[in-house]
């Protein structure tokens, strides 16, 4: 019987890298606001491109529907987002940072950036541009067969 070393499994190195990536960048976030992951990424989501649909959001941030809807409901209850019914589709909501979210959202923006340039320190310049190149090659192989 063939035997599947996990540990050597790229999908699973792939899971378990990015899974430790996220969570050590899930401290900066929730020791700053009490935010979950699905709250950041939506916060994150909605303060780079304005005015979003759930949606739009589900699918920019690889989450699920229920867990958008959790996100945006406590995002709405913090008053860091508003929801604006579609004109044509009552059933769509559109969904904008308040002053008070956006604000947050700044303050998180240099911590991201400084957070993605430790990560990266941690490596020869070239093992950053191989993990660049390599993430992005992935990206692209697996867009173009899906």
């Amino acid at each position: 019987m063939e035997i599947l070393e996990l540990e050597n499994f790229l999908p699973y190195r792939l899971y378990r890298l990015a899974d430790t990536v996220s969570r050590e960048f899930s401290k900066i976030y929730k020791d700053r606001h009490g935010l979950t992951r699905p709250e950041w990424r939506t916060l994150s989501g909605l303060g780079q491109r304005s005015t979003m649909t759930a949606t739009e959001l589900g699918e920019q941030s690889a989450m699920h529907k229920t867990k958008v809807s959790r996100a945006v409901a406590e995002l709405e209850r913090r008053r860091w987002l508003t929801r604006m019914p579609d004109e044509s589709d009552r059933r769509v909501e559109h969904l904008t940072l308040t002053k008070a979210g956006l604000a947050a959202y700044r303050e998180m923006v240099p911590l991201a950036r400084a957070f993605e340039q430790d990560l990266l320190a941690r490596l020869s310049v070239e093992e950053r541009a191989a993990i660049v190149s390599g993430v992005a090659a992935l990206e692209r192989a697996l867009s173009a067969s899906s």
